[in-house]
This record gives structure tokens, sequence and C-alpha cells, in this order.
């Protein structure tokens, strides 16, 4: 957008730069004056610094102004809700496509839908939005201006009324490349011509030369815009492209020699810009462990807060320049000072925020961490388990991670940590577009930590269970198998307790034999066999017993009664 916006130039005619003012936190502040005739700059650039949002918004205007819509656009969100703004900007590029008429005959969300269907079907713009997207309280705003910028791409593409005039594209994007390529040259030599100056010569000579830059800019555009869409170039457009980053990258030289000829202490003042902007500018690099996500955290926090410390020398130094040599000139043009000193102030400014934004950001990453140390633990005291001794062992784990280092404890105050940095973090009208992504992350957490508490608590109960499931299974095995070894005559005493025994250990062993690894559940399926098979055997010798002694019974009393 930023791209886009800085080629626009708006006709002072228009009503978009006449009500400048009414726009938020617009600058009003003058470019200084430049050799360049005013006639050659756009207004936009010669009357004011706006950023691309602003200048967007302009654009915007002037559509709306070009088809005499009087539609209030004053931002991004509510401005856009009925569907007319859109509704605008398509007739002011495609006029045969909309009538404006029907807009208050119709439904907020039958013109967006109308608005959204002629771009994509007529101007081949991606419908990145639906009616519903827009038509609410609280639209958002960065995709309604990724959206509107579409469209200003599409009006920077479109030919100009004498394009039929002009040559083939292939001639000239060589003709451009010949051009750029002599700009950078010239570029050099000028800026090699300034050796021995003041910085404020040089900073008047850097002045010129950017001015020049940006007047060229909007008519090579189109060309830049297609060496950028096209997958494949060709010769030409691979030329062009390179001979213009070559005249970027000398324009970058050119602006780091200058300041580095910032007098003393300045100088000094300009290295910590530079290295704090670098700081701030600095990507944290993705990686899965959330270990070393916190640390990283922590550590870009503690060069945050240094260079806050170390951020009052280096005003107090600006602040307190004596801007004038010993002839009575300025050695820094006021512009530049007031930069610094901008610049300055957008580090503390934007520190204060990143701060914020790391310590919510290393204390998401502690609590998932945690949960992942908790989640590995609990796996490890799932089943299945080996001997008896292993599952001991890994309840007394349990109760060291769980009541001797606690863990719990640690991801519950981890998660308050995380709560609060996140009311921090939300109350920051700069930092409110996370809003929900951050609420969401801690909602997560909240249901994750939950789950893990009650499979933690489920896993010291099965391990108990298996732990007793042992206890009594062995003391059933050893009891039953010497019972079993005893005479027939001594083991018909108190079947019923035997009974009991003989079912508790088939019941446990089964248990046991679900629970265990395979080599575990062998054994114990082994054992079980071999004492219902001396179980059967017996229980065949006590019936054959109690018949044989039945028959007797009733003999002798046959006998009697004879």
């Amino acid at each position: 957008i930023e791209e886009l916006a800085s080629a626009l130039s708006f006709s002072s005619r228009h009503s978009s730069l006449d009500s400048v003012a009414s726009l938020d936190s617009w600058s009003s502040s003058p470019i200084p004056a430049s050799p360049v005739p005013a006639g050659r700059i756009s207004p936009l650039h010669r009357r004011f610094r706006v950023s691309a949002k602003k200048a967007l918004l302009m654009w915007v205007r002037d559509q709306c102004k070009k088809v005499h819509c009087t539609v209030n656009v004053k931002d991004f969100k509510t401005s856009w809700r009925t569907g007319e703004a859109f509704l605008a900007i398509l007739l002011a590029l495609r006029p045969e496509l909309v009538d404006l008429s029907r807009v208050q005959n119709r439904s907020n969300q039958e013109n967006l839908e109308e608005a959204f269907h002629l771009a994509e079907r007529e101007l081949h713009i991606p419908r990145l939005l639906e009616p519903q997207d827009v038509d609410v309280q609280d639209p958002d705003e960065k995709s309604i201006m990724t959206y509107v910028a579409q469209f200003l791409q599409y009006s920077n593409d479109m030919p100009s009324p004498d394009d039929h005039l002009q040559v083939s594209p292939s001639v000239r994007a060589k003709d451009v490349t010949c051009w750029l390529q002599q700009a950078s040259q010239e570029l050099s030599e000028t800026w090699t011509a300034t050796e021995g100056s003041t910085y404020a010569e040089k900073y008047q000579v850097y002045e010129r030369l950017t001015a020049s830059f940006a007047e060229q800019r909007r008519s090579l555009m189109g060309l830049l815009t297609a060496t950028k869409r096209c997958p494949e170039l060709n010769q030409e457009h691979k030329a062009l492209r390179m001979a213009w980053d070559q005249l970027e990258e000398e324009l970058r030289r050119c602006e780091a020699d200058l300041e580095q000829s910032l007098p003393p202490p300045l100088d000094s003042v300009m290295l910590w810009l530079q290295r704090g902007e670098a700081a701030l500018k600095e990507e944290g690099g993705t990686t899965k462990d959330h270990a070393v996500a916190a640390k990283h955290a922590r550590a870009k926090q503690d060069q945050l807060k240094t260079l806050g410390k170390e951020m009052n020398h280096y005003v107090k130094l600006t602040d307190t320049y004596y801007n004038v040599d010993e002839s009575g000139n300025i050695t820094v043009p006021p512009e530049k000072l007031d930069d610094i000193k901008n610049r300055l102030t957008g580090i503390r400014i934007t520190a204060k925020y990143e701060i914020i934004k790391l310590e919510y950001e290393e204390s998401h990453h502690t609590v998932l961490d945690l949960l992942r140390e908790l989640r590995t633990k609990v796996q490890s005291w799932k089943g299945p388990y080996r001997s008896q001794e292993s599952v001991q062992a890994l309840l007394l784990d349990w109760h060291e991670t769980v009541e001797h280092q606690g863990l719990h404890l640690i991801l519950i105050d981890a998660l308050q940590s995380m709560k609060d940095k996140m009311n921090i973090y939300t109350s920051k009208a700069s930092l409110g577009g996370d809003f929900q992504v951050v609420t969401h992350q801690v909602k997560e957490a909240e249901s994750e930590a939950d789950l893990v508490k009650q499979m933690t608590a489920a896993a010291k109960e099965m391990m108990e269970r298996v732990v007793s499931a042992w206890d009594l299974y062995n003391k059933s095995l050893k009891s039953l198998e010497a019972w079993l070894t005893q005479p027939q005559a001594a083991k018909t005493q108190d079947m019923s307790q035997w009974t009991l025994c003989h079912a508790q250990l088939n019941e446990v062993g089964n248990f046991l034999i679900e629970m265990t690894e395979a080599s575990i559940s062998l054994t114990l399926v082994q054992q079980l066999s071999k004492v219902n098979m001396q179980w059967a055997e017996f229980m065949k010798k006590t019936v054959f017993v109690s018949v044989h002694a039945h028959q007797s019974i009733l003999a002798q009393e046959l006998y009697y009664n004879i």
C-alpha cells in the first residue's frame, strides 16, 4: 500500500487536500524547500508527509469526488458499511458498471454483494471480503485497507489516454533501463563531489536527489509493478528491475554516508539510533521448542530494556546540541534534528509496546512448555506397565513431580501470569488488533491445563490400582499354591474361603494381563493356567470323594433299615 500510495498525485482542485485537516493525526509539516521546480512534484508530496493509510484514504475521497458521491469516507472501518464507497470507486474506475442512484433502495449487504461481485467479475480483483465482514459495528480495518488497495493497484495499471502514442513495452523498458543506469551513475558522481562539504551542504544535496527520485517514481510505477507480477521476466524486464534496484541501493548508500557525516556528538546518537531500530526490526525466529522461545523472548526484553536505560543519555545529547558553528551558520538543518528526536521517541514508544508483547509471549511459551512437560510425564505414567516394581517406581515419580516439585502449582502460577500479561497487552490500544488471538490463546491454555490436570489424576489412580492388583495377585497366588499342595483331606475344610481366593486371583490376574506389556502378560497367563489346572484337578477329586461318601452313608442307612 505504501509503494502504491507513494506514487499518487492529487490535483489541488480535489477536496482531499482541502479537507486534509479533518483527518485524524495528519501532519502538515511542510517539506523543506527544494531547488526542484514546484510544478514537477505532486501536491501530496510537496505539501504533506502522509502515511500510506492516509494517502490511500485521500485517493478514495478523490474517487468519490469524481463521481459526485457524497459519502463521508473518514476511515477504513464503518465508513464502508453501506457499500456506497466501494460502488463509488467502481464507478470512478469503470463508469459503465454502476448506477449509484440505486444504492439508497437496497440494503447494506445487497450493495456490498454487488460491489464485491462486480470487482471480482469485471476488474478481476480477488474477493477478500464478504458483506457480513463489513456490515458490522467494528469491521476489521486492515482487511478493508488490503481490499481497497487492490482498486488502487487496478487504477495504477490502467492505460493512460495517450497510451496509443507510446512505444512498445519492450522498447520502453530498454529506454527506462538506460535512464535508470544513467541516473545511478549521476547520483554516484554527485554524491562523491560532496566530499569535504559540511553536513548542511550534504543534506541539501541529498534532499534534492530524493525529491528527483520521488518525481520519477510515478512514471515508472506501471513498469515496475509489471516486473513484480510476472512469474518469469524477459531480459528487458530483468535489466529494468536490476537497474532500479541499483538506483535504490545507491540512494541507501548516500543516506548511510549522510548519517555518518553528522557532527559529534550527534554521530554517536545516530549510531545508537541505528542499533536501536535494528533491534526493533529483528525477527525472533520460529521454533517449536517453547522453552527456547521463552528464553529468546526474555533475552529480547533485556535487550530492549537496556536500550531504554541508554536512551536518556542520547536524548540529552540531542536536546543540548548547540546547532551553530563558529561562523554562526546552522550545522544541522532543524528538520534533521527534528527527525532524530522523532526517531528517538519512536524507539522509546515502540520498545515500550514491544516489551509488553514480549512479556506476554514469554509467559505464553512458558505455559506451553510446562504443559508439554506434564503431557510427557502423563504419557510415561500410562500403561502398558511392566513389573510391580516398575509401577511403584512410576508412582514415586508421580509424587516427586506433582507433590515435591509442585509442577501443577507452577503451571497454575504461570497460567495466572499469562492472564495478567494478556490483560496488560489487550488494554493497549496500539496492540488491540491482537485481542482475539491473545484471548483465544489464553482460553486454549486454560482448557489444556484442566485436561492435563484430569489426566494426571487419572494416571495416579490407575497406577495405584495396578499396584494394589499386584499386591493382591501375589498374595492370592502364593496362598492358593501353598494350599493346593496340601493333602486332599486337609483341603476340604473351609472351602468357601479358597473358592473366594481363587476367584479374586483370576479377577486381578485378568486385569493385570490387560494392563501390562506382552512379556509380563504372557507370564501371568502361564501362572494362571497352571493354578487353574491344579484347581480343576482338586475340584474333580473333591466331587468324587463327596459322591463316594454319600453313597456309603446311603448304604449304611439301608442296612440298618433292613
